[in-house]
């Protein structure tokens, strides 16, 4: 929990000595939903995966942004997965940073790697990796598809929507 709680002061931190740049576009925070159907061998003891994130975007340059990002997932277990684990589901605590990047308008690709710990007793850190794709509204309203891979022993991945709002 130690690791988890310094992971999360860590990228707060980093993302408020980001307000110190000097740019003619500023950065910004965005509130993220996510909703997120399991894949692979995830797929076989969950059926859904949701949570919420929190965003940084700061500019590097025209159109392009280094991301930090922090929240909270937690799959959900099927019955197969209650029966062998004995649990409602999993959390996770993912925390990464990429490279966001607009092409034409609002879309945008981006990439994004990190650590991912689990809040389960034993879970331990394992790396995570996200492609994906979205688009920005005007007023700040996003919305993204992503690929989320976490691997340790394994990989329990999952394609997530993100609904998110810039502030």
């Amino acid at each position: 929990m130690k690791k988890i709680l310094f992971a999360i002061l860590f990228v707060v931190g980093a993302a408020s000595t980001c307000f110190a740049q000097s740019s003619s576009e500023t950065g910004k925070f965005s509130l993220g939903l996510n909703a997120g159907l399991p894949v692979g061998s995830a797929h076989d003891v969950s059926s859904f995966a949701g949570g919420l994130d929190l965003k940084y975007d700061l500019p590097i340059a025209t159109g392009t942004f280094f991301t930090i990002s922090g929240g909270y997932t937690r799959f959900f277990y099927n019955d197969f997965g209650k029966a062998v684990s004995g649990e409602k589901g999993a959390g996770f605590v993912p925390l990464k940073a990429g490279i966001k990047h607009y092409f034409d308008q609002g879309f945008y690709g981006e990439g994004q790697l990190g650590a991912v710990f689990s809040t389960q007793s034993g879970g331990g850190t394992g790396f995570a990796y996200a492609p994906g794709l979205g688009y920005t509204f005007d007023g700040g309203f996003d919305v993204g598809v992503r690929y989320e891979g976490w691997s340790k022993n394994g990989t329990t991945s999952q394609v997530a929507l993100r609904l998110g709002i810039s502030f």
